[in-house]
């Protein structure tokens, strides 16, 4: 129990700093997730992230700021198997299926609903 308690606190502080972002200074929601896919690659490749989901499990991991740790883990591990010149392809290696489950995800929520567009 306590697991959910933890994830739910962290996760929503995650999402408390990206308002407080949003908020305070102004910034637009693509400025923020921009901000937080870079954070999430930094942290990621420091390590810090890896410490993060230790203790928080879902709650550091489905914010946007975990595509960005999934991305940065993706290159790291290419890098040991294959050296610099191979990091494009590892750059999905962890990260597809997150882009596969959002574009499938897309496009049956456009089925269902009527676009605007």
């Amino acid at each position: 129990m306590m697991d959910y308690v933890v994830a739910f606190i962290v996760g929503g502080a995650l999402c408390a700093i990206a308002q407080l972002v949003m908020d305070i200074g102004k910034f637009s929601q693509m400025h923020v997730m921009g901000l937080f896919v870079a954070t999430g690659v930094f942290l990621g490749i420091s390590g810090i992230y890896d410490r993060l989901i230790a203790v928080a499990g879902a709650g550091a991991v489905l914010p946007i700021s975990g595509f960005g740790y999934f991305l940065a883990k993706g290159v790291l591990a290419q890098n040991e198997v294959n050296g610099w010149l191979a990091i494009g392809s590892g750059m999905f290696q962890f990260a597809g299926a997150i882009l596969s489950f959002a574009v499938v995800l897309s496009f049956f929520t456009a089925l269902l609903c009527k676009p605007k567009g």
